[in-house]
């Protein structure tokens, strides 16, 4: 019954039942299909092989003992829905371009520290106003939490003050920090809770068929979003392969994946299928105080030597995008003139580890193998760099080692990886003690740098170019979750960072920022 329904599946993906992207098994890999635009269908029919073609009757997973919570909850499918229950002060496309949302209107003084906004009239299910409590309650629970505390790095203080308003005030200036902000607000005394209330346009709730979510006929505003159905049953899932089987059969209607686990099914069916932002950034970092990488022009032609399409292919199963900067292809930060500086060409690399005579050199590459994938990933590292003539002896060691190997400063290269924030803050890599700072990659000038594109976007590419000539860092590539859905689910669906079903207020940043001076 399961192969007729693939077969069916494929047929139809044969001949011309379309979308954006789909993948089909072709021999021992997959293939990617562009199919033609989608035929008309009927409102309310259901496909052969279960294809949805309406949100009539359709579900969405969760797992039980991950709960709701936005800011301690880490499941992706339970994160998926949090797009439809909770809203933030501001919320970001897949292009990482920023638009008020619980924000009506906010200032800033001219030194890009002091900030102020003004909160949209916006209410929670049981009817009650948003206000500056519920907003900074939510973010100083952000800020305790291991999923957002990141962008609280630069941030003094968050305060309540007059006219239903909130303060923000910062250590550094920054431009762009708004971009920090797309984080869920739930009411006030609910921020510990399993199921808080959000302003979003569904609420949760226990029904004797289970949870579900519900269209709330109160929302404060009438934007559309992806979603439109009344109620939306939640399947309770146990694992990814069992939640890629109730898609592929059905009873699932959008699903969001991690092709970088090792816990990842692939899928087979007939899908739309998008590309969703992480920010999980996979590089290389040199240890400035071993000899093989002591020379700046072996660190720099070091990245010449990464296959990072091949590495993307063969590791994360295609799903994100290579890059030789430190910043998300996506971001506005990344500069593609820039970008294309570094491609992929080991004899580059050769050439430089003949002239410094290093040809046959040992040295040692530290992973942490308790990341299976990232651990595949270092083996190919491995193998690449062995074959442009080094010696390379692959440190698999449990995180607890790989820490302390980290500390020790006993490796040459490490395969790192990072959730870096919406904003590409590198301060942690550069900063004398940062969180990523290891193998004497502390650098005063480049700390220097890092502070001044939070300040001014526009010195982000001083910044990428001295990472680029230093070779300190060797970035590597951004993974992406997968965002799977059966055809005529979701309208106009475009999933962003943290935000499979964005959606836009229709307003804009320059109508809602207002300039203030600073105070005398």
């Amino acid at each position: 019954m399961r192969k007729t329904a693939m077969l069916l599946a494929l047929v139809l993906l044969l001949t011309g039942c379309g979308s954006r992207r789909a993948y089909v098994p072709t021999g021992d890999g997959l293939a990617d299909v562009t199919r033609p635009s989608e035929a008309p269908t009927e409102p309310g029919v259901t496909a052969p092989g279960g294809l949805h073609t309406s949100e009539a009757n359709f579900t969405l997973a969760y797992f039980p003992e991950e709960g709701f919570n936005p800011y301690d909850c880490l499941n992706i499918n339970n994160r998926m829905l949090f797009s439809l229950l909770y809203q933030s002060l501001f919320t970001t496309d897949s292009e990482y371009n920023v638009e008020p949302q619980l924000c009506k209107s906010f200032t800033v003084t001219e030194d890009l520290q002091t900030y102020v906004f003004t909160l949209a009239q916006a209410t929670f299910p049981d009817g009650t106003e948003l206000n500056a409590v519920d907003v900074v309650a939510s973010l100083k629970e952000a800020e305790d939490s291991d999923y957002y505390e990141g962008r609280f790095r630069h941030i003094d203080k968050i305060s309540e003050i007059e006219g239903n308003r909130v303060q923000i005030t910062t250590e550094i200036p920054m431009e762009n920090l708004p971009l920090l902000l797309d984080i869920p607000i739930v009411k006030y005394g609910q921020e510990e809770t399993a199921m808080p209330q959000g302003t979003g346009p569904y609420i949760l709730e226990d029904t004797a068929e289970g949870l579900q979510l519900t269209r709330r006929d109160n929302w404060w505003t009438d934007v559309s979003v992806p979603m439109t159905a009344q109620t939306i049953p939640l399947l309770a899932g146990e694992d990814p392969t069992q939640i890629r089987d109730e898609f592929e059969f059905g009873d699932v209607g959008v699903s969001t994946a991690d092709p970088g686990s090792a816990s990842y099914a692939a899928y087979r069916c007939d899908y739309e299928l998008w590309d969703a932002e992480t920010g999980i950034f996979l590089y290389l970092g040199c240890n400035m105080e071993s000899r093989a990488f002591s020379q700046s022009q072996v660190r720099v032609a070091l990245s010449y030597a990464i296959d990072r399409s091949g590495l993307l292919a063969d590791c994360y199963n295609g799903f994100g995008a290579p890059t030789t900067l430190p910043a998300s292809p996506s971001a506005p930060f990344y500069d593609q003139t820039l970008a294309r500086q570094i491609t992929y060409d080991p004899a580059m690399f050769r050439q430089a580890l003949a002239e410094a005579g290093m040809e046959g050199k040992a040295v040692k590459l530290l992973v942490n193998k308790d990341d299976s994938v990232r651990l595949r990933a270092a083996r190919q590292v491995a193998q690449m760099l062995t074959e442009c003539g080094l010696t390379v002896e692959l440190l698999e060691c449990n995180y607890t080692d790989y820490r302390a190997v980290l500390r020790d400063g006993t490796f040459d290269l490490y395969l790192g990886q990072t959730k870096l924030s919406p904003n590409m803050d590198l301060t942690e890599f550069f900063r004398d003690g940062g969180a990523l700072s290891w193998g004497g990659m502390e650098n005063a000038t480049c700390l220097e740098m890092c502070r001044e594109a939070l300040e001014n976007s526009g010195n982000y590419y001083d910044l990428h170019q001295m990472i680029l000539r230093n070779g300190q860092l060797i970035p590597i590539l951004f993974r992406s979750h997968a965002v799977y859905a059966d055809r005529g689910v979701g309208t106009g669906m475009d999933p962003s960072r943290d935000n499979v079903f964005y959606y836009s207020m229709g307003r804009s940043m320059e109508t809602a920022r207002i300039v203030v001076p600073n105070e005398e």
